[in-house]
């Protein structure tokens, strides 16, 4: 995120980093990095970096629908991370670090949380830029080792249903396109976006439909998926390859990790061929599908409540206009 969090004081989080973790900040510098979480480095007074998330979990709806529901999700989500990290001994695993008693992730306040994480000094592509083949093989690789440790994460990890958590909300946007949308400065663009893609909208929502009835009716094995794992969320240093942002993490049939990384024949039949698995196409189609209408949902449900014009709202509206209009394509 490019604007720091509503609500939310650098005090705050230094005080939490000295209660919960005992990490005495001699510096910290905020890092407008990534999407959906909030970074800070943080250099405590040994010299040694670390990388702080916060979350705001007003904006966590795939995890819950209110502020407790979410934080119960991402601690989960988080605590799978650890036990893939410390008993599934998977070292590409970017866990979260524990508090003194043992806590993933911390509260502050009813909004916001904390989560503590060792700094690697490594680079990414952009979310939307494509990786070598060799380097989706890395990663494909890793989904296959990933979820061959499906027991280590059951403790924590959620079901991850073939649902939309937003759909509501997009649906409820589509009623009311004949009204005035007055939440701020880009309501009313979205409002006639929106409008003209109405029922190509609703088409790829029925497709969506017929899609999951297809994949549940098939009955596919669930195992432990990242859940996003673009080239954003791969880290490479000098000798590794990491999979960092953990909060998606959840139990979901394969392709849930596999349509964002594969791109032909070979990439899928190399995870085959690791895990004695068939990939099924439908399934591929259906979560492509769900992360088009997500983020269409989110991104309309912010432009219909209260905002302002900032980096990370342009952003959003960029976004937004290319996922509706993807439609036309």
């Amino acid at each position: 995120m490019r604007s720091l969090p509503e609500a939310f004081q650098e005090r705050e989080l230094i005080a939490c980093l000295a209660e919960s973790w005992g990490l005495h900040v001699e510096s910290a510098r905020y890092a407008p990095v990534g999407g959906g979480s909030y970074h800070w480095e943080v250099v405590d007074a040994a010299g040694r970096r670390h990388f702080v998330t916060v979350d705001d979990l007003d904006h966590k709806g795939w995890l819950g629908q209110d502020r407790d529901s979410a934080f119960v999700g991402l601690r989960g989500a988080f605590d799978a991370a650890l036990a893939l990290r410390r008993e599934g001994g998977l070292e590409f695993v970017v866990a979260p670090i524990p508090t003194a008693q043992g806590e993933t992730v911390r509260r502050i306040g009813s909004r916001h949380t904390v989560a503590l994480f060792p700094f690697v000094d490594g680079s990414c592509r952009r979310f939307d830029e494509d990786s070598t083949p060799g380097e989706r093989a890395d990663v494909v690789r890793m989904l296959a080792e990933l979820h061959r440790a499906t027991h280590v994460a059951l403790p924590n990890a959620r079901r991850r249903h073939l649902d939309l958590p937003e759909r509501h909300r997009l649906e409820a946007a589509l009623r009311e396109l004949n009204r005035t949308w007055t939440g701020g400065p880009f309501s009313e663009l979205a409002r006639d976006l929106l409008a003209s893609h109405a029922a190509e909208l609703l088409r790829r929502l029925q497709a969506f439909d017929r899609l999951a009835r297809e994949v549940a009716a098939a009955g596919a094995d669930f195992v432990i998926t990242h859940g996003e794992p673009h080239a954003g969320n791969v880290l490479r240093t000098a000798d590794r390859v990491l999979l960092v942002d953990w909060d998606t993490v959840g139990l979901a049939p394969p392709e849930r990790d596999l349509w964002l990384v594969t791109r032909d024949g070979n990439e899928l039949a190399l995870y085959a061929d690791s895990t004695g698995r068939s990939i099924d196409t439908a399934t591929i189609a259906l979560y492509r599908l769900r992360w088009e209408l997500d983020d269409i949902s989110i991104y309309t449900s912010l432009f219909r409540t209260e905002h302002v014009q900032t980096a990370d709202t342009e952003k959003a509206w960029r976004s937004l206009c290319g996922y509706v209009q993807s439609g036309d394509r």
